[in-house]
């Protein structure tokens, strides 16, 4: 085993501690990372809302990250040490099933391994997250970090922006797509940056009206008060799609009422129970769809066209010593849009 540094849960209630970490020794397929910036994710809050503090199921959170090669593993033939790289939220998967084979490994049959939290498919240990200095990774889930995209300002496109980019991608957006983005957060914004540069008209809808200049500054066209009815009316059936990033548990209704004729709500922010109105599906051929995360093309992909079309996250960037802060701060909401942990102060 090698030994590194890094922020670890000791159950709910608790505050984010520095310990050493045990990482594994690097097998044939790995590569040792030395993490420089790591995001802060909605999922690390849940997380850490639901964790026990039990010592045979440690938590260290952290899922989007981006760092520079240290080390290989002799069977490594795509990277070197010195190369920079990126790490999202899955680490493993079967590699056999059919979401697998067809580059989905984010469906995976039999369920992905996660940066965090979850069982490696070797041994059988749990894994711990980026919130930490080192992380060892089977190559295939490392992705060359192009140039000219920002290490800092690149960490949360490892998660939210694959998360956007999977249902844009997906459902063909580009030149001439109406496309709404509910929710102008850590997904929304990158949601509301990429579906710009697609080349489609954008817009936001937001029950906060101060975020309307922002809106407006990351590209969009329109932007629309989620609790005024008016303007709510005056906008149904006016886009082709509706990226839904809401995090919290809220009625679908006045979102399907503003996508227009065969239109498509896409659902991706509140992971739980929802309650759909079939009218509001049979009146325009509405589709209501989900997305989560990307498989490996997909998010090659992402950061390719993020490096081209110069696309990164609004970031604020703090040491990692401030980690308790930034937790809190994201559990109020006072972060636009996505803090990130500088993890230089581990060393």
């Amino acid at each position: 085993m090698r030994t590194t540094i890094g922020w670890r849960a000791d159950g709910p209630a608790a505050a984010l501690r520095r310990a050493p970490l045990e990482r594994r020794d690097l097998r044939p397929d790995d590569l040792a990372v030395r993490i420089d910036y790591c995001g802060v994710c909605h999922t690390d809050l849940h997380a850490l809302r639901d964790h026990d503090g039990a010592a045979e199921h440690p938590l260290v959170p952290g899922h989007e990250f981006t760092g520079v090669v240290t080390e290989t593993g002799p069977a490594v033939t795509r990277f070197r040490v010195g190369d920079r790289v990126a790490v999202g939220n899955i680490v493993d998967s079967c590699g056999e099933c059919p979401m697998c084979r067809a580059g989905q490994e984010n469906f995976c049959h039999a369920f992905p391994t996660l940066t965090y939290g979850g069982t490696d498919r070797q041994d059988g240990s749990t894994t711990l997250g980026g919130f930490s200095r080192e992380y060892v990774v089977r190559d295939r889930f490392a992705y060359p970090l192009p140039p000219g995209l920002d290490p800092a300002a690149a960490a949360p496109l490892l998660c939210a922006g694959v998360t956007v980019w999977e249902p844009l991608h997906a459902l063909g957006v580009g030149p001439g797509s109406r496309v709404a983005v509910a929710g102008l957060g850590g997904l929304g914004h990158l949601a509301v940056k990429m579906a710009v540069a697609l080349g489609a008209t954008a817009s936001v809808i937001s029950r906060s009206p101060d975020k309307a200049d922002d809106a407006r500054r990351l590209g969009a066209h329109g932007f629309i008060v989620s609790t005024d009815p008016e303007q709510l009316d005056s906008a149904r059936d006016g886009f082709d799609i509706v990226i839904d990033t809401i995090s919290t548990s809220h009625d679908l209704s006045p979102y399907l009422r503003l996508v227009a004729l065969d239109g498509t709500l896409s659902h991706i922010g509140h992971l739980g129970p929802l309650t759909v109105e079939t009218m509001d599906l049979l009146v325009g051929r509405k589709k209501l769809t989900s997305a989560g995360s990307g498989g490996r093309p997909a998010t090659a992909a992402m950061l390719d066209f993020c490096a081209d079309k110069g696309v990164t996250a609004e970031i604020e960037l703090l040491p990692s010593s401030q980690v308790n802060e930034a937790l809190d701060r994201l559990r109020r909401n006072d972060v636009r849009y996505r803090f990130v942990l500088d993890m230089s102060d581990l060393s």
